[in-house]
């Protein structure tokens, strides 16, 4: 695990006690919803295997899941508004119940390619689970079905979500600290 002595690792945003208590939530909201049907749930990678394998365990309703690969910011702290699927779904989606599960929506212009491009594929249902939010830095209009936490408009690390590959087994989300933010 990054140290919590990291120079990077800002304000924590959410504690472990706190996502789990609200993973516990979502994951009832969820089965609550889709009882009586069975859920295929869509996890991007990288940044939401951690909350996907959380939720996951808290459904009480049959789910299956896949996995998509998009890109939009490679290294850098910001969107570049282009995304690209590096990985697609293995199976077919339509006629399907799909939840995408996110780990963050910030400017939703990722979210907003993901829900077109798979509501072509003609699922019967299509639902989004983000885990965080950040409504201030949105720039297209959607809003999730089921969202975890509004966070200020901060990047995000930890419970996932990464700087430059580092910082996802973190089991809090913090905030990455910023050369201006140090004084620097």
């Amino acid at each position: 695990m990054a140290s919590t002595r990291d120079a990077a690792i800002g304000e924590i945003l959410v504690q472990p006690d706190d996502l789990h208590h609200r993973v516990r939530e979502l994951g009832r909201e969820i089965s609550a919803d889709y009882e009586g049907r069975q859920p295929l749930l869509v996890c991007v990678l990288k940044g939401a295997v951690f909350f996907l394998a959380d939720l996951m365990r808290e459904l009480t309703v049959p789910c299956e899941v896949d996995f998509m690969a998009v890109a939009s910011y490679g290294s850098a702290t910001q969107s570049s508004g282009v995304v690209r699927i590096l990985k697609d779904l293995d199976a077919s989606i339509e006629g399907r119940d799909v939840i995408i599960v996110e780990d963050i929506v910030d400017s939703g212009l990722t979210l907003q390619y993901l829900l077109r491009n798979l509501r072509a594929r003609g699922p019967a249902s299509l639902a989004v689970c983000a885990l965080l939010t950040k409504p201030e830095r949105r720039r297209v209009d959607l809003s999730p079905r089921y969202v975890g936490f509004e966070i200020p408009d901060r990047f995000a690390i930890g419970y996932g979500l990464d700087h430059s590959e580092r910082y996802r087994n973190l089991p809090y989300v913090a905030a990455l600290k910023t050369e201006e933010q140090d004084g620097a």
